[in-house]
């Protein structure tokens, strides 16, 4: 009987361990992400007055108005390629730095807009989850 008990919690707990890879990332675990690796050059609001940003050739970006310089629509998949380093050539100066970081850990799938599923870097998603609840609405 104990060993019944003693096997079906072992059970319980590696189920426990697979359902938690398959939660999303929401928003909070994204904006813990943005204190620690973009707040000190957009500011802890995204508003491009961080600590660093005086300091800077280029300004940082307010981050609150990615949807408003765009139409009023996020650009999901612009704005993941801007975060992974992708699209980051046409940054004047020293630009966005690089968070090897970010890309690290498990996968999720993540909709960029177009319907497909592409396996992403969890803190990648979170972040830019964040991003898309802090914007500004006309």
């Amino acid at each position: 009987m104990m060993r019944k008990i003693v096997m079906g919690m072992a059970g319980a707990l590696a189920l426990a361990g697979c359902v938690e890879k398959d939660v999303m990332p929401g928003p909070q675990d994204g904006k813990a992400l943005f204190m620690e690796n973009c707040a000190v050059c957009h500011g802890a609001d995204g508003k491009g007055d961080g600590e660093m940003a005086r300091a800077m050739v280029k300004p940082p970006k307010n981050l609150t108005l990615i949807a408003v310089r765009n139409g009023d629509a996020f650009p999901r998949a612009r704005i993941m390629s801007v975060i992974d380093g992708y699209a980051r050539s046409d940054m004047a100066g020293p630009g966005m730095p690089e968070f090897g970081a970010l890309l690290e850990g498990d996968l999720v799938p993540f909709d960029s807009g177009d319907g497909k599923q592409t396996p992403t870097p969890r803190k990648l998603v979170a972040l830019l989850e964040y991003l898309e609840t802090i914007q500004a609405t006309r």
